[in-house]
């Protein structure tokens, strides 16, 4: 047999050989019985989403959970405290002393006829006015506190360096943004839910990374916070309440902007690679996933939220 014969049978037994391997055709019962769908083009039609065309019963992520947030009056605080409020959680506003900046927050979240916020004055820097907080959320709600979001803070707005700080200024610093932040996560460590759900939120900066001039006793106040949630975390082993720091970058804030001339908000758009200040909605979502069931699993960590600043 002459090779140009060998190659013509061993085609055909190959290409009969195919033939026989292939699948019948295959009809999807969706279809009608006289109708077959090649398997080699068929594909798969998109399934409809009944769900978006009927109501829906999931209920939000922080339905009736009691929160409290340090410094809801105003700026990142405020917009954290609508945010969670917008999620399903009740909300105890807390301010140090500007009540109708924390009456107008609560009205916006009280439009209904039922009692979803209520305001609290307390200098988060005395252990028995936040002790206050916890027990005023706990009889307003009838409930036990599910999330401490601390907020508050104070930034000295002469910015002086190190060697022109007074003690006084130091010592206010450290009296509102560490020891407030050390009394608000050991009243919540000892009384938020345990079991699951408990979250402790701090407030940073992202200055503890930068470390600009001129920021030295803000930026060592909130770098003893963040050293704080990470010992807190693990010492909270075993409650399912977890602890965790945002950080944000520079935010169009009163306080940001406090001080500050306009040469150095240029210069803090400019070292974003966003091009732009932060705003306090960049940083409210950040927190509400945090406090969520789907935040879980992050604990003990540092967020920051800052645009690529740092």
């Amino acid at each position: 047999m002459t090779s140009l014969h060998q190659f013509l049978r061993i085609t055909i037994i190959f290409i009969t050989a195919k033939i026989t391997l292939l699948p019948p055709p295959v009809c999807i019962k969706a279809c009608p019985s006289n109708v077959s769908i090649d398997p080699y083009t068929f594909k798969t039609p998109p399934i409809l989403n009944h769900s978006m065309a009927e109501p829906s019963t999931t209920a939000p992520p922080l339905q009736d959970r009691v929160a409290i947030v340090t410094g809801a009056s105003r700026g990142i605080g405020r917009a954290i405290a609508l945010h969670l409020a917008s999620l399903g959680a009740k909300l105890l506003i807390n301010y140090a002393s500007n009540s109708a900046e924390a009456d107008l927050v609560a009205a916006q979240i009280n439009t209904g006829s039922t009692v979803r916020a209520i305001t609290f004055r307390a200098d988060i820097s005395y252990p028995e006015q936040v002790k206050s907080l916890f027990d005023a959320a706990e009889s307003a709600f009838s409930s036990t506190v599910h999330i401490l979001v601390n907020s508050a803070g104070v930034l000295d707005s002469k910015y002086p360096t190190l060697a022109d700080t007074t003690v006084e200024d130091f010592d206010l610093t450290f009296s509102v943004n560490a020891r407030g932040a050390f009394l608000c996560c050991r009243e919540a460590a000892n009384r938020i839910k345990r079991g699951g759900g408990g979250r402790i939120i701090c407030l940073t900066t992202s200055l503890v990374a930068s470390l600009k001039p001129r920021y030295m006793a803000y930026t060592a106040s909130k770098a003893a916070v963040e050293a704080m949630v990470k010992i807190l975390a693990k010492e909270l082993k075993g409650t399912g309440i977890t602890a965790n720091a945002v950080a944000p970058g520079p935010v169009a804030t009163e306080m940001f902007y406090a001080g500050k001339t306009e040469e150095a908000v240029n210069k803090a758009v400019e070292e974003c690679p966003l091009g732009r200040l932060g705003e306090t909605k960049d940083v409210a979502p950040v927190v509400g996933f945090l406090a969520s069931d789907s935040g879980e699993w992050v604990n003990g960590q540092i967020i920051r939220v800052n645009g690529g600043y740092v």
